[in-house]
């Protein structure tokens, strides 16, 4: 037996050596020769792929938590029916950061350090992926296909191993002030906004596309995190006697400023929820009688929606889900979002051309036309040298009866609007 494991041994220095040998953060190798050969191999073997996730599981923000769970029960199918990717089995480690940015440092180096991962697959929200991306970068981590819409992901150079997934917020901005061009052109805008990156990249994004306009903000209002309750401001919001109220708001407070809209019969404004929050999750505690008429976006399937009720990719999402995920709601868009974008990784890890860190980064820079089934029809991932935004294309949506209906046709904002620069 010393002499069976003496050359079992062996045979792997041998292989270690042939692929470029122990890499930086401390992996073996299992890079191809040629180009590949002295890339980055952490976390990665011939057999298994290793992603840290981070997610508020806790928290304000925890309605999110929900998204992991679509996420995890896509690998486990693709582990146990399709041999992996790539032949290699994925092995997804979920982190709770609580929407504390100083947590999400503490996890992500955890998860670099101690777990060994390939690869940062998803940190959840604007400020927790604005404090981990230099430490991402510093280590040259990818960091891939974060959970949050804002505009930087895609136009900061300093930082090319960090990069979103979903249409970035000024892009979602532009949908909503070109809705209003149409329907409202005179609009009185109220908007209440989270006082941080995200709320603050929305809401710029929409006072840019209204310019030259008579689309009018005329209240602003913004909250914390840490608020207990946004009555305040929603009544102020409701003094000016605004005709279209912004809601630029995390699932929390975005049902509680529909539970107060609701509540106020003297304000009856047109109201725009952005997609962050639009989640039925969020609508159904407010009563759906509550939410007649409300609009937002969006850019994958809705598991409620008839519409893809024998949508092929759909009916294998409720079945996977079902098997995989049996105590997860296949009715909430969140675990949609999971699948959507575990597939999207899925796509790009394929196209890589090294199987290395360095591969994956070059990889979600370099998107062309990449079809992901549960993106809704027309919606495409594109990134290329200059443009770090694969999703920018959307579609409006009305909340009517008991589900989201889709209305117009999707509009691709980089050719409508003109493509983002930093």
């Amino acid at each position: 037996m010393r002499l069976s494991a003496i050359g079992a041994a062996a045979l792997l220095l041998a292989g270690v050596a042939a692929c470029g040998g122990r890499d930086a953060g401390g992996g073996t190798g299992t890079a191809a020769s040629g180009q590949c050969q002295g890339q980055q191999t952490t976390g990665i073997t011939d057999k298994t792929i290793k992603l840290g996730g981070i997610y508020p599981l806790s928290g304000p923000a925890s309605a999110y938590g929900d998204i992991p769970k679509g996420i995890k029960a896509y690998f486990d199918y693709v582990n146990a029916e399709k041999g992996g990717i790539g032949g290699r089995k994925v092995e997804f480690v979920v982190r709770d950061d609580g929407y504390q940015p100083p947590k999400a440092v503490e996890e992500a180096r955890r998860l670099v350090e101690q777990e060994q991962v390939f690869a940062l697959f998803q940190t959840l929200g604007t400020p927790s992926t604005s404090a981990t991306w230099d430490y991402a970068n510093q280590r040259k981590v990818p960091q891939i296909f974060v959970a949050t819409g804002a505009s930087k992901w895609g136009t900061d150079t300093a930082h090319p191993w960090t990069i979103g997934w979903q249409p970035n917020y000024i892009s979602e901005a532009r949908v909503y002030a070109q809705y209003l061009k149409t329907e409202k052109p005179d609009a009185k805008v109220a908007v209440l906004y989270q006082n941080d990156d995200f709320g603050k990249d929305l809401l710029g994004g929409f006072k840019r596309a209204a310019e030259g306009t008579n689309i009018k903000i005329v209240a602003e209002q913004s909250y914390e995190v840490s608020d207990p309750s946004i009555d305040p401001q929603m009544r102020n919001l409701a003094e000016s006697k605004a005709d279209v109220f912004l809601n630029i708001t995390t699932p929390k407070f975005g049902s509680q400023a529909l539970a107060a809209d609701a509540k106020n019969t003297g304000w009856n404004p047109v109201h725009i929820i952005n997609n962050v929050a639009a989640s039925i999750t969020v609508l159904k505690p407010v009563g759906f009688e509550n939410v007649q008429g409300i609009v937002s976006s969006s850019y994958y399937k809705d598991p409620n929606d008839p519409t893809w009720q024998s949508d092929p990719e759909m009916t294998l999402y409720r079945q996977k889900m079902q098997q995989y995920a049996p105590g997860a709601d296949p009715n909430i868009p969140y675990h949609t979002f999971g699948w959507a974008v575990a597939s999207s990784f899925h796509k790009a890890m394929e196209a890589a051309k090294c199987p290395t860190r360095e591969g994956l980064r070059d990889s979600v820079r370099d998107l062309k036309g990449v079809q992901v089934d549960m993106l809704l029809p027309g919606v495409t991932l594109n990134t290329a040298q200059g443009d770090g935004f694969p999703i920018e294309s959307m579609q409006l949506m009305k909340f009517k009866g008991e589900r989201w209906e889709l209305f117009g046709s999707v509009i691709d904002t980089r050719k409508e609007f003109g493509p983002l620069t930093g």
